[in-house]
């Protein structure tokens, strides 16, 4: 299908859905800001204030589109990575609930359900994926307190061509074939790996396939931990495999990895001097393209142990956006995300701006070898659990610094187990 063939299918969707949500949206939007004296409906500021700054251009644009839909309406938009769990405390705490902010999905949304908005019955409820929807329940509860801007595939992208050259065959899908593979790719004059270890966020995604192969119901385990009921030393995967992996990836990977944030580990994959990434996945490839249009991207899981059947990519929706329940302007919110999930140009947003994994249903079907050669793995090995979801932001930046303090030389593997292992009872 060309990619004109790919536009009227997705115009033709678009419209189709459109037309048969035209009057829940209606109703849905049957609020109103007021009118000011001239008839004219008064201006309203609305404050999005969220993280995942990789999307600020596509959300920009989102907004723009916007401003033509409803003038009046002013959406002020902010985003941040760093710190962003103290950052939108302390707005709570001051009572300055941003409209609309964002969350990790899974326990999270028991974490800040008192301040969010109940999204069943809304008109985007008829466009979420039930899976996206899944992971915006309470963890023991009813309603959906959340929705996301992407679905999601976390792994490995490698560069093909730098396997080819180098001799690799194949994927590594064992830590010993990793090793090998490593020495391989050096030998041939490349990096083989490009860290990320500078973001507090990359130690997470890294850890999301141990604790997913640690046990068959990764929910509880981590339910465990938090009870003080589990160790790292009581699964090997945890803490031999993980901290094996970690010191790969720092033995063979960049100079300086602490100094290694997103943008310096996209360029080094990009330009073609590291044939592996760390912590990354589909959310990449559009970056990585812009630098390098050419490149060959390869996907797949992590090596966590010496059985390939559990080298599997994991996918799903990990971030939340909320709605306030607080806001002054709570139908002129709502009008916004229903807009944002249910009109032709919202739902192409996702494939088109954002370039991400659609959260909605679409009939589009996306040219990202991330999202193609993930979803063919799902189909083949089946997929890792979301275990990040089952985590607060406040432990997984907590958890990052303390490997950040591991990869640093300034504690050993048994201290940051005990650190990791204590932030546990107190950051969950």
């Amino acid at each position: 299908m060309t990619r004109e063939d790919k536009h009227m299918s997705k115009k033709l969707f678009g419209t189709l859905l459109s037309i048969s949500l035209v009057l829940a949206l209606l109703a849905g939007c049957g609020g109103s800001s007021g009118q000011d004296a001239s008839g004219d409906e008064a201006p309203v500021d609305l404050y999005m204030f969220i993280s995942q700054p990789e999307y600020a251009d596509a959300i920009n644009e989102l907004i723009s589109e916007y401003k033509n839909v409803k003038p009046h309406v002013t959406i002020n938009y902010e985003t941040t990575q760093a710190d962003y769990p103290v950052l939108l405390r302390a707005r709570i705490n001051s009572d300055n609930i941003p409209d609309i902010f964002s969350s990790t999905s899974g326990k999270e949304i028991d974490m800040y359900m008192e301040y969010s908005h109940d999204l069943s019955g809304q008109p985007m409820m008829q466009t979420m994926l039930p899976a996206v929807q899944d992971t915006m329940r309470p963890m023991d509860g009813d309603g959906i307190h959340g929705f996301a801007i992407k679905g999601n595939y976390f792994g490995t992208l490698y560069n093909k061509d730098i396997f080819a050259e180098a001799g690799v065959e194949q994927f590594p899908e064992t830590l010993t074939e990793l090793e090998e593979a490593c020495v391989k790719i050096e030998a041939a004059g490349y990096q083989p790996f490009t860290s990320g270890f500078a973001e507090w966020w990359v130690f997470k995604h890294s850890a999301m396939p141990f604790f997913g192969a640690a046990s068959d119901d990764a929910k509880d385990l981590i339910a465990r931990f938090e009870r003080g009921e589990a160790q790292f030393a009581d699964y090997p995967i945890l803490y031999d495999n993980f901290f094996r992996y970690i010191d790969i990836v720092k033995q063979y990977g960049d100079n300086r990895p602490l100094e290694t944030d997103l943008s310096a580990q996209i360029a080094a994959f990009a330009n073609g001097k590291a044939a592996m990434t760390n912590g990354q996945g589909a959310w990449i490839e559009a970056d990585v393209l812009r630098i390098n249009p050419d490149i060959n991207i390869g996907f797949n899981g992590y090596a966590v142990s010496e059985d390939a059947a559990q080298c599997v990519v994991v996918t799903g929706a990990d971030q939340a956006l909320r709605v306030s329940n607080a806001s002054d302007h709570l139908q002129e919110v709502l009008d916004f995300v229903n807009w944002w999930y249910t009109s032709d140009y919202g739902i192409a947003w996702f494939t088109d701006v954002a370039d991400v994994v659609p959260p909605v249903a679409t009939a589009v079907e996306s040219d990202f070898e991330v999202i193609k050669q993930g979803g063919d793995l799902v189909a083949k090995k089946g997929s890792g659990p979301l275990t990040v979801i089952y985590s607060t932001d406040s432990f997984h930046a907590a958890f990052g610094e303390a490997m950040q303090a591991y990869v640093g030389g300034w504690n050993d593997k048994e201290a940051t187990i005990a650190a990791i292992e204590e932030l546990w009872l107190t950051q969950h």
